[in-house]
């Protein structure tokens, strides 16, 4: 592992020395220098990960040095090193982005923890860039995939939406057309971005816990509250809450996000303190919330609180230009998952794709696509990859298998299989790959029919 790179920085030839004696054997690279103009040059030959800087330096000054050292790299930390009744002095270093300051005459046990914690510090950092550029990057633009005149119709509002200081938005559409997927795409593209994103499920929610879930409780605000919980909307003050499935929301407790949605303002249950927090609110279902208007399930008051901004995602089989687009990015992704090598799909298995009616819409792609990859062991992903329920349900025009009729008295299934492969070897001259391949079968799948109708021993 790479160690860690510590520059030194002192006039003082005994200080220099000892300091670079002690640190090396704590397990650093150290390396020295006796004034600011070298400390400047080893910044930038060296790129150190940490910089010991005298504040009294001869020629530029310890606060120059620093100042030119960001200037240089922000990310270097730097620990000043000050003589008594400097404090001063130091203070304006850590308002010119010093992480720390120590005065002399230190004490090595306490340099050793100031390095070690401003080392943890920077590594903490450090990860949540990382962190926050993955989850930047997982939603972003390229992962909302959609060519369909609806999906770039609902891609212009999400824009719209991220970029704007809009409070509410409604999400609606069927099952596993991706509400979650467009709320955290929001989220992410937003000034919201660096602030939490929280989702909860209100149909997975218990109705007497959902109050507690959402606006959190005091100690002993009943039987089973031991301590203070914080809710989420308390936890995401600055970003964004989804409430996923709003329409399962029982009636008491729209009345009680109703009142939120006014002005942000709400007690823990329990509390007599009243708080706000700063929260854009993202809600999802699956219902006609018109008709559930109309049946008084659902508050009409709410739905228009709601819907100030409101998104409709059309089911897949609405869109079919974009089940072969999403199809080609879950292989790609499952691909890198699984460490296949699978380079496209079948003419066959694109005509049953297209055509199939999805009721499970693209949770529903995903899941065939990932299943497919798992089993296959083909480059290419064939009408045999794919669960009988695409082939029976798809709905294929001028395609082969529409073509045959089936006679009033019925076929033996097993004599036609058996035909359509003595066919297949006969057009190809006996040979099995291209044979399977006029099947859109892999070579194993059709050797296993050769050998159950005896065309293989």
């Amino acid at each position: 592992m790479k160690k860690t790179k510590i520059l030194v920085v002192d006039d003082e030839h005994l200080i220099r020395w000892s300091l670079e004696q002690n640190l090396k054997k704590q397990g650093y690279e150290v390396q020295t220098a006796g004034n600011g103009e070298d400390a400047l040059k080893m910044v930038r030959e060296e790129q150190p990960d940490l910089v010991l800087l005298d504040i009294q330096l001869p020629g530029i000054t310890g606060l120059e040095v620093l100042e030119r050292i960001k200037e240089l790299d922000d990310d270097v930390i730097v620990i000043m090193v000050t003589a008594h009744g400097g404090l001063e002095t130091a203070v304006n270093a850590m308002r010119l982005g010093a992480f720390d300051y120590i005065s002399k005459p230190f004490n090595l046990d306490e340099m050793a923890i100031v390095i070690r914690k401003a080392l943890e510090n920077s590594a903490l950092r450090q990860e949540v860039v990382r962190l926050r550029t993955e989850q930047s990057k997982k939603f972003g633009p390229p992962n909302i995939i959609g060519a369909s005149k609806q999906m770039k119709a609902v891609m212009a509002i999400m824009e719209k939406v991220a970029k704007s200081e809009a409070a509410t938005v409604l999400i609606q559409g069927e099952s596993g057309t991706g509400k979650e997927l467009v709320a955290k795409w929001i989220h992410y593209q937003s000034n919201r971005a660096e602030r939490p994103f929280v989702a909860i499920n209100c149909a997975a929610v218990p109705a007497t816990l959902l109050e507690s879930e959402l606006f959190g409780h005091e100690k002993g605000a009943f039987t089973d509250a031991k301590a203070v919980k914080k809710g989420l909307f308390e936890l995401a003050d600055g970003g964004t809450v989804f409430l996923d499935e709003i329409g399962d929301m029982e009636l008491g407790m729209q009345a009680k996000l109703l009142r939120f949605l006014e002005d942000r303002n709400f007690r823990r249950i329990g509390g007599a303190r009243e708080m706000s927090v700063d929260v854009r609110i993202i809600s999802a279902t699956n219902k006609e919330l018109l008709k559930s208007i109309e049946d008084k399930s659902f508050r009409n008051d709410l739905y228009y609180r709601l819907q100030v901004i409101p998104i409709h995602l059309s089911p897949l089989r609405e869109r079919r230009e974009d089940v072969l687009l999403l199809a080609n990015y879950f292989i790609e992704n499952y691909n890198r998952e699984f460490n296949k090598h699978v380079k496209g799909i079948s003419k066959m298995a694109e005509k049953l794709l297209v055509d199939y009616h999805w009721p499970g819409n693209i949770r529903e792609l995903k899941n065939i696509i990932e299943r497919a990859i798992i089993l296959g062991n083909e480059d290419t992903l064939l009408l045999e990859h794919l669960p009988l329920e695409i082939v029976a349900k798809s709905s294929m025009q001028g395609a082969p298998l529409a073509t045959f009729k089936l006679p009033p008295e019925g076929v033996d299934i097993e004599e036609v299989e058996k035909e359509l492969i003595r066919q297949a070897l006969d057009i190809s001259d006996g040979n099995q790959s291209k044979a399977a391949k006029k099947l859109s079968l892999g070579i194993d799948a059709f050797r296993y029919r050769m050998k159950k109708f005896g065309y293989l021993k």
